[in-house]
């Protein structure tokens, strides 16, 4: 991926140097330094241009006076995409001008053509969670919840990185966004993310939450096709590492109930086998849920019936 290409700090297109300027240029070979490393600090927009587009010289000076207007919070960075194409060509852009908000190493919002100030004001103040000012924090964090446990991965992710560009270390939101990047497939991302919590909030609850659902999709990923494990557990449901690997791959899908239903008849069939392994398997399951999954607790309810009857 082009985004983990490395990127030393140096100066941008017009010599400028780079750290803590609310506006630059950036290129291909320091993006990553200066839009994703630096979002993980404070939102980054990237203002994708060319010279010869009439828009872009519309938009530009007006999002820079919005963008200097918060004092720091937020940085800009120009891109020439005539000399500087490839990560416009990555993020699939056809027309300019085009603005993407990065928050955290990711690209979050974005909008194309030449807003006028008020609009890009309110999209500015929706990137810092200004909308939000007045909202408690944890109501936000709740919607994003809502939205992580509908299937609403965008709505989830955008959620999360408002708070974020607020508060870049909130615990909650920064496990909440590695837990939505883990459902979307993300798993390299969602590593980054929990990689940038620091150590010493590595136990918090979210944090080992969203660490074992990221451990549990890794696991899944080498599974292989669920219809073949489906077809080895109805041909010899003593075939317990086929029953134990479906369990993983119907989880990784969503699938919880199901899942937990094959572990728990894996455990009444032969508790001891693979050093336990079901149960411990079990309790990765109910940590990577979470206390308010309704799963957890009757699933808790269920392995203790077997283990003490």
């Amino acid at each position: 991926m082009l985004f983990n290409q490395p990127g030393a700090k140096g100066a941008g297109n017009d010599g400028a140097t780079m750290g803590g300027e609310a506006v630059i240029d950036v290129t291909t070979e320091n993006f990553m330094a200066e839009v994703l490393e630096e979002s993980r600090h404070r939102p980054v927009l990237v203002d994708f241009w060319a010279p010869w587009c009439g828009p872009c010289k519309t938009l530009g000076p007006a999002l820079e006076k919005v963008v200097k207007a918060t004092k720091g919070k937020v940085r800009m960075v120009k891109m020439n995409i005539d000399e500087q194409p490839a990560v416009a060509g990555q993020l699939g852009i056809k027309s300019i001008p085009t603005v993407y908000a990065f928050v955290n190493g990711q690209p979050v919002d974005g909008f194309m053509g030449a807003l006028p100030e008020s609009q890009l004001k309110t999209f500015v103040e929706r990137l810092l969670g200004g909308a939000a000012e007045g909202s408690d924090i944890a109501e936000i964090l709740a919607a994003g919840e809502a939205a992580l446990a509908g299937g609403d991965l965008a709505g989830a992710a955008e959620i999360f990185a408002a708070i974020l560009g607020a508060e870049p270390d909130n615990v909650a939101a920064l496990a909440g966004l590695a837990r939505t990047q883990v459902q979307a497939g993300a798993l390299e991302q969602a590593k980054a993310t929990l990689g940038s919590i620091p150590a010493e909030k590595a136990n918090d609850a979210a944090v080992t939450a969203a660490r074992a659902a990221l451990e549990l999709a890794e696991q899944a990923a080498s599974l292989g096709d669920l219809t073949t494990l489906e077809a080895k557990v109805d041909l010899d449901p003593a075939d317990h590492q086929s029953r134990f690997d479906l369990a993983l791959a119907l989880n990784a899908r969503g699938r919880r109930e199901e899942a937990l239903l094959h572990l728990l008849d894996l455990v009444k069939r032969d508790r001891s086998w693979n050093d336990d392994a079901a149960r411990k398997q079990l309790l990765q399951f109910f940590e990577a849920w979470g206390a308010s999954e309704p799963l957890t607790s009757s699933g808790r309810r269920k392995l203790s019936a077997i283990m003490f009857a």
